[in-house]
């Protein structure tokens, strides 16, 4: 604290330290001027300071001491206050105790404050942080904890009697009528940790905890696949699902309603969204976490799966000076990322780049984003007006839903604003039917649509156990193929390793239909013909579809049959 009881300044810190001179600080506060932002990133991006430098800055402005683990060393001791995961996902670690006996704790990220309140309990004792470098903390981690098995796992696998349940819920650590006390209860602390780990170290896009009469289920997806762990007692199920209530800000007491909220968490240094649905059930509250990770998701137009031709169509279409342009699929089909991905590449100076989410799922820098909230009458159509007030170039909205949203984009793109959104169709020409099903004028969405792109995500075969092999032909007439029409091609499979968990399948990626709206099937939409011949003319156009986009995928060895079959119909 300054002598006037304020916080120094992150700039006066930084100078302190040595690490950057006034002339630096000057000239980030011009950008911070113009471009808005915090001054410590921009003074990283300048390449004046390093990561770390900023995070021992913000750890002194929180009143936190800098200490050196190479120099410190840790007591085991300390270290066995908490587990293995709650250390490796919050980036922190116990490495000794104060002459008070408070336990020291040195954290890679010192705005993660909050867990301190965590450990406390745990250890309980008194707990004082202090900034250390990430990189240390995290190799102290794998050096001490050499049994990686926590109290969490073992918890996981202990099936105590009813005896044992009801001996618990009275002197045991989880009191069972009381959902606060639950909640905080070391072993529940450490279970959550666990299962959250180990969700986010296998790139997991969803956490469901299912209560069912007898048994407690923790499923998690990946790859768009559902792998069931391990299941706890069951009598740990409302003590787990009040804790993320807990942890995303909602209210532990009612369990009559959904509920919906929002969890951050900072694992080995970057930051996890989770995303957190509540459910009533028969047997108790479903939960439903939805992870958001930055660091797997590649917003990159070049790692979609898109193919030479097709991504030279669709950055043509970003190009285009006004119209809309449609993403459409079904949930979880990647349409988001094939938006944002588009977003990031037209982002430049030159335009202003506004988008309408509900919610919005990542951050994107240099572009306005705004969140949809209906339960106060915050539309995507009523956002619209506004934004078309902020002088956009380029509007995103995450879905056309009604009418009045889709008037709203056609009105958006016919006064030169290029239109990104996504729709629930099969395929692209659907979109169409689907406009006008709305209500929306054919010869309104001629005028205004460029283009609609139809997507799916398909399992690629794991790199390290991938096998060639000829399928029967049965298998090819499942594709409608005969012998004849592969002879030459290869076909490939994944025997399964640890790599991949003996899936054989590690990643996902895109197949795509892009259907370009030419003056024939403009012409065609206003006729207000069926979809079939829409599909037929975009087929003559050079439309790929999304079977044919998938075996030209199995040919290359990306996927396999069986999932091309899974997301794809025959073209009829």
């Amino acid at each position: 604290m300054s002598p006037a009881g304020r916080r120094k300044l992150v700039g006066q810190i930084l100078k302190e330290m040595g690490v950057c001179h006034e002339g630096m600080i000057q000239e980030a506060l011009q950008i911070q001027g113009r471009e808005g932002g915090q001054i410590g990133q921009i003074l990283i991006r300048l390449g004046h300071i390093t990561e770390g430098d900023l995070l021992k800055a913000l750890g002194l402005q929180a009143g936190m001491e800098v200490v050196d683990l190479a120099e410190t060393g840790v007591d085991a001791a300390a270290a066995r206050k908490i587990d293995y995961h709650t250390a490796s996902m919050f980036q922190i670690l116990p490495y000794g105790f104060d002459a008070s006996g408070a336990l020291l704790v040195a954290m890679g990220n010192p705005m993660n404050a909050a867990v301190l309140d965590d450990v406390q309990f745990m250890a309980n004792c008194p707990v004082r942080g202090a900034v250390a470098d990430g990189a240390l903390i995290q190799k102290a981690i794998e050096e001490v904890y050499e049994e990686k098995a926590s109290a969490a796992e073992r918890l996981v696998k202990e099936r105590p009697g009813e005896e044992a349940v009801r001996r618990e819920a009275v002197t045991g650590p989880v009191d069972l009528s009381d959902p606060e006390a639950m909640a905080k209860s070391a072993p529940v602390i450490k279970l959550l940790n666990h299962v959250l780990f180990q969700a986010i170290r296998d790139q997991a896009s969803d956490i469901h905890l299912e209560p069912f009469e007898t048994d407690f289920k923790i499923r998690y997806r990946v790859d768009g696949v559902l792998y069931e762990l391990e299941p706890p007692p069951a009598h740990l199920a409302p003590a787990l699902i009040s804790r993320v209530k807990v942890m995303s800000g909602l209210d532990i007491s009612e369990t009559r309603l959904p509920q919906d909220g929002r969890i951050e968490l900072s694992l080995a240094g970057h930051t996890v969204d989770l995303r957190v649905s509540t459910l009533p059930t028969m047997y108790g509250e479903s939960c439903v976490m939805r992870i958001l990770d930055r660091s797997v998701v590649q917003l990159d137009m070049g790692q979609l799966g898109l193919r030479d031709r097709e991504l030279e169509i669709i950055r043509r279409l970003i190009r285009l000076p006004h119209g809309i342009i449609l993403v459409t699929g079904p949930t979880g089909s990647g349409k988001t990322t094939t938006l944002y991905s588009a977003l990031r590449e037209a982002n430049d100076v030159t335009r202003k780049i506004i988008t309408t989410e509900d919610p919005v799922e990542y951050d994107l820098e240099g572009i306005m984003q705004v969140q949809v909230n209906e339960e106060i009458g915050v539309t995507f159509a009523k956002c619209l007006r506004s934004i078309l007030r902020q002088d956009p170039d380029m509007i995103l909205i995450g879905e056309i839903r009604d009418r009045e949203t889709a008037e709203m984009a056609i009105q958006s793109s016919l006064t030169g604003h290029v239109v990104f959104s996504t729709l629930h169709t099969n395929d692209a020409p659907l979109a169409v039917t689907r406009l006008v099903d709305m209500g929306v004028e054919p010869f309104l969405v001629a005028a205004s649509l460029e283009a609609v792109v139809a997507q799916r995500l398909v399992r690629k075969i794991c790199e390290k156990c991938r096998v060639f092999y000829e399928p029967t032909e049965e298998t090819l007439l499942e594709l409608e193929l005969t012998p004849d029409q592969v002879e030459g091609k290869e076909f490939s499979f994944g025997k399964g390793c640890p790599d991949c968990h003996y899936t054989g399948y590690r990643g996902r990626t895109g197949i795509f239909e892009i259907m370009r709206v030419t003056d024939r099937i403009r012409n065609l939409i206003m006729d207000n013909v069926p979809t079939s011949r829409i599909r037929e003319a975009a087929l003559e156009e050079g439309m790929t579809t999304l079977r044919e986009s998938g075996l030209l995928a199995i040919y290359d060895g990306v996927t396999t049959i069986e999932e091309v079959i899974r997301e794809t119909i025959a073209t009829v």
